[in-house]
């Protein structure tokens, strides 16, 4: 009986367990479940993810302890009431073997008395009754017999009970011990559960925090991306508009051969507008809607001075000078054509005079230049110098160089401040400012990296950098070839614009390029603008840095600053030891 209790109650103990793992398995599937919707945003109101799982792993951890001690407390009371019952039995059985005894002695004292009454009369020798038979006689021997064995039956019996009661009492009480321990290893492998699957949803939140936090990194970059992207295909739109607006232009002014060369124009610059190199640097940059609101003006006035097919180069003018704004948009006031306003800056103060007086001057310039068409990119160029200097410069120009270059802008205006005592003349510059804004100045150019060529060159001879490290800001002489390109390139807008950095350290120079993917190593070809680093130690790292002139037959020129203390000349064969790597500028 005591070996059942106590399987019944080792049943029971497992059954808590089970139920326990049940409960946990219960909890581990509400985490995942709790986890899965935090990571879609299901608890955005419910404070964090985390909080959310950490509150469902309590309330489960607490649904286990109470189950535990439910099943404990409920083993506990069977075993209790199976020895209570037990011990019923017992007393039953005792009441019962008692009765039995009473009735025994009752039926022996009767016998025994029988037995006194016939052994009195045969020792008294009374006449007239019957002797006790052998019969009788082992009959009482028997009942004595009987009596004895009573006597040690019920003795044996009782202790057998005693026994049997104390047994089960024993076997219960170790039950309701192994129950409790039981009970009590669930209960703190539950805890241990719960305290790992805590961890557990801590360490998965941090996850999905950092998860999350990639998400948004790499949302905000294709966020940025398709930014550039719509900013490029909105450009190449515009573009593909100021073309056909020219187009139109050239068809009502009758010019045929115009026509032509535009369309060529058209599907040039919207192919470089789409697919022109993939940088933002390389896009036609829309002039303003001021600029535009002018439009019927400008057309009017173009075909009044014989330069219909020129109106979006007149509005890129415009763009420079004022964008749109102001009563003088063209900035014409000081040109000789203005006869009806005070020849000072903002001297005009009416827009379609200003547009009048310097639609009429640009037509002059053309002119002057010799421009043959609006993709004449050369002669366009000397036109617009000419426009910000005077027509003065065109002549000077083609006469002493046969044309425009930006050094020999730099030259003139040098020489112009230097005769009238101001300490600059004109925008150097005018040029590159200009052709941002006109839609077919990137077809047909070279682009900006042979400004920077042209500005080195000028500079051939210098000794000792002070213009540059002073340029750049130190009060005395330091290395300066990267003082010297930082300031060629400055010459020329490229630090304004953003396609060289301003630096005075060559590593920091190469570091730039590398971080913006614009770099190249010493086994490229490099063209003309490119920014060439040397690494004249071979340790792995750049100390000195120069102007790629140009490239030939395996051969790379360049134009550096503190070579010798001077600006010089340099030839280097493609792939040279000597060379670290190249900086391409996205001109």
């Amino acid at each position: 009986m005591a070996d059942i209790k106590t399987r019944d109650a080792v049943k029971g103990t497992i059954k808590t367990i089970d139920k326990a793992a049940v409960a946990s398995e219960r909890m581990k599937a509400a985490y995942a479940k709790t986890k899965e919707k935090a990571e879609e945003g299901y608890y955005a109101n419910e404070g964090s993810a985390t909080e959310y799982a950490a509150d469902k792993i309590s309330y489960a951890s607490d649904r286990v302890k109470d189950e535990g001690i439910h099943q404990f407390n409920k083993q506990g009371q069977k075993g209790v009431k199976a020895t209570k019952d037990n011990i019923v039995k017992a007393k039953d059985k005792m009441a019962d073997f008692k009765q039995k005894r009473a009735a025994k002695a009752a039926e022996q004292k009767s016998a025994r008395s029988v037995s006194e009454q016939y052994g009195l009369q045969i020792h008294r020798g009374t006449a007239g009754r019957s002797p006790v038979s052998d019969d009788s006689v082992q009959t009482i021997k028997t009942s004595t017999d009987t009596k004895r064995t009573i006597k040690q039956s019920a003795r044996s019996a009782g202790k057998t009970v005693k026994a049997a009661a104390k047994g089960s009492v024993k076997t219960t009480e170790r039950s309701v011990k192994t129950a409790q321990a039981t009970s009590k290893a669930a209960i703190k492998t539950t805890q241990q559960a719960t305290k790992t699957a805590q961890a557990a949803a801590k360490a998965s939140a941090k996850t999905a925090q950092k998860a999350a936090q990639a998400a948004r990194v790499s949302a905000k970059a294709s966020a940025a991306a398709a930014k550039t992207t719509v900013k490029a295909t909105i450009a190449a739109v515009r573009a593909i508009i100021a073309g056909t607006k020219a187009l139109i232009a050239a068809i009502v002014a009758g010019g045929w051969i115009a026509i032509v060369i535009i369309l060529i124009v058209v599907l040039l610059g919207c192919a470089i507008s789409l697919f022109g190199g993939g940088s933002e640097s390389n896009s036609y940059t829309p002039v303003s809607a001021e600029v535009e609101a002018y439009d019927p003006l400008i057309q009017e006035y173009a075909r009044q001075h014989g330069i219909p097919e020129y109106v979006e180069l007149i509005k890129a003018v415009m763009m420079q000078e004022s964008g749109g704004q102001g009563n003088d948009p063209m900035q014409a006031s000081e040109c000789g054509y203005n006869t009806q306003y005070p020849n000072t800056p903002n001297g005009i103060t009416d827009p379609e005079y200003s547009i009048n007086v310097g639609i009429q001057n640009l037509a002059a310039c053309l002119n002057a230049a010799a421009v043959e068409n609006p993709v004449d990119m050369d002669r366009i160029k000397l036109a617009l110098q000419g426009y910000n200097f005077g027509n003065g410069y065109i002549s000077w120009a083609q006469t002493n160089y046969g044309g425009y270059t930006y050094a020999n802008a730099v030259e003139f205006s040098t020489m112009q401040a230097e005769r009238l005592g101001w300490d600059s003349y004109g925008d150097t510059q005018y040029v590159s400012h200009v052709l941002r804004y006109y839609p077919f100045g990137r077809a047909f150019t070279g682009g900006g990296n042979q400004a920077i060529v042209e500005v080195a060159l000028t500079q051939l001879g210098n000794e000792g950098g002070q213009p540059y490290w002073s340029w750049y800001g130190f009060s005395s002489r330091e290395e300066w070839c990267a003082c010297f390109v930082s300031w060629c390139a400055e010459q020329c807008g490229y630090i304004e614009g953003g396609f060289i950095p301003k630096f005075a350290g060559c590593v920091s120079g190469a570091n730039w390029f590398k971080e913006r993917n614009q770099w190249q190593d010493r086994n490229y070809e490099p063209t003309a603008g490119d920014i060439i680093f040397f690494d004249w130690e071979g340790d792995g790292s750049t100390d000195h840095v120069g102007i790629v002139e140009k490239c030939e037959n395996g051969v790379v020129y360049t134009v550096e600053g503190n070579s010798g203390d001077a600006v010089k000349q340099r030839q280097y064969t493609v792939g040279s030891s000597s060379i670290y790597g190249y900086g391409v500028p996205s001109y």
